[in-house]
């Protein structure tokens, strides 16, 4: 079976891609159209997003990151036993970093790497006929990125549409529909971005408001029309994160939920088996596996509660003494010695690590991330590069007397310093791991 693929995108951030993709994949769904969503960019958070919506795994695709061979291996095993792929931009449609060509991160780069057209997603919300101005600088702006039709967001009447409607299609984009001004179809969102899926209560009610949206308002035959058959070379992974390990014990719970799709379907592609284990419910990893990974998540939001799980904290250290321990961000703040809450508070940690962190004294740290590893640990080989990302608003307010795990440079190769922390079999830092580079 050869799946179609589009790429939904935007100017922005904010205008709706999110609620519109999720309701497509579930209202195509609706159909028994075999239909599966990738999200571009370091973002594991809408995935669990689109796999709510089609109960099928999602997936990211982030061309800085990942390597052409790698993106086009991870692309072929997701549209596997699919007829349609939607794939979801993050941020603006053309919104990337400077550097190799198509290596910039943006959605526009898989377009070209694809061969996909874009359906383009207006907010006319404080605009009518000017939005034709918009999506006439998208349509032009790259040969090589063909936008396909356009949906219009949030009109606020019958004649919002149709003044900005007429005059899209008199440049000759077409409209497949607009969705009016809703606010039940906004998506909750916290500090990181979203509220994650699973910890939405009523997030199937949600994602059918949001199907019976899309069914009403789009032309979902030409959605599907616009789409252009998924026929791409084969790829190869040999750029992708090895596993671990064999027995992977992995922290799973409502603090510990950031690992990307990929790497868990890769890890198990390679024959891996993960174990996974509640900090929160004062769980231990298992003693047959051979090494712990504690992923990022929300550990500020639970620092009280796993200051308080003693059988968690001692078994992870009697585990630390014989196999490795990794924590990436959240996992990293749980492996220091403290980590102080939103209201000041401050927690003892597992103190595996020397250093101590902070929640209350806030700091955005958002960015593409070089990481060199300064000795082997469960990410890779001594004096390999390892690519992913950052994005945590906690800060260090002691560093530690730990050797750093990593030295750091930005996406543009831009050197910031050290990173993270080893002692003995343990490791951790902010930096989330992608790929290999």
């Amino acid at each position: 079976m050869t799946a179609r693929a589009l790429i939904i995108g935007a100017p922005r951030s904010g205008s709706g891609k999110t609620s519109i993709t999720i309701g497509l994949l579930r209202a195509f769904a609706r159909r028994g159209v075999k239909v599966r969503g990738i999200k571009t960019g370091p973002d594991y958070i809408d995935p669990g997003f689109h796999e709510a919506a089609t109960h099928l795994p999602g997936l990211n695709l982030d061309s800085w990151a990942m390597a052409p061979d790698l993106l086009r291996h991870l692309a072929r095993k997701q549209a596997e036993d699919a007829e349609l792929i939607l794939i979801e931009s993050a941020m603006g449609l053309f919104d990337g970093i400077v550097g190799e060509p198509n290596r910039s991160g943006a959605a526009s780069d898989l377009a070209r790497l694809f061969g996909l057209p874009t359906l383009l997603v207006l907010d006319v919300s404080g605009q009518s006929q000017t939005a034709a101005v918009i999506a006439y600088g998208f349509a032009h702006y790259d040969p090589a990125v063909r936008i396909a039709a356009c949906i219009l967001n949030r009109a606020g009447s019958e004649r919002h549409k149709k003044l900005s409607g007429e005059a899209i299609e008199a440049i000759g984009l077409p409209v497949v529909g607009t969705i009016l001004r809703d606010p039940t179809l906004i998506l909750p969102e916290r500090h990181l971005g979203l509220v994650q899926a699973n910890e939405h209560p009523e997030m199937d009610a949600h994602i059918e408001r949001l199907a019976d949206a899309m069914e009403a308002s789009l032309d979902l035959d030409a959605i599907f029309a616009a789409a252009k058959p998924f026929d791409i070379p084969p790829g190869a992974p040999e750029k992708a994160l090895p596993p671990p390990g064999h027995r992977i014990a992995l922290a799973h719970d409502a603090a510990f939920t950031f690992l990307y799709p990929h790497l868990i379907r890769g890890w198990r592609e390679a024959g891996a088996e993960l174990v996974p284990f509640s900090p929160l419910a004062d769980e231990v990893p298992s003693s047959d596996c051979d090494i712990c990974w504690l992923p990022g998540g929300y550990p500020e939001l639970h620092a009280g509660k796993l200051a308080a799980a003693g059988h968690f904290k001692a078994g992870l250290t009697r585990f630390a003494e014989t196999k490795p321990v990794h924590g990436e961000c959240g996992g990293y703040m749980v492996l220091g010695e403290t980590l102080e809450d939103a209201d000041g508070v401050t927690h003892a940690m597992t103190g595996l690590l020397s250093h101590r962190t902070s929640f209350a004294r806030r700091k955005m740290n958002l960015g593409y991330r070089q990481a060199k590893l300064c000795a082997d640990s469960p990410i890779g080989r001594a004096g390999e590069t390892a690519r992913g990302h950052e994005f945590h608003y906690a800060s260090v307010v002691s560093p530690g007397t730990d050797e750093p795990l990593a030295t750091i440079a930005d996406g543009t190769g831009k050197e910031i310093g050290p990173s993270g922390g080893r002692r003995g079999l343990v490791s951790g830092t902010f930096f989330h791991a992608i790929a290999r580079s």
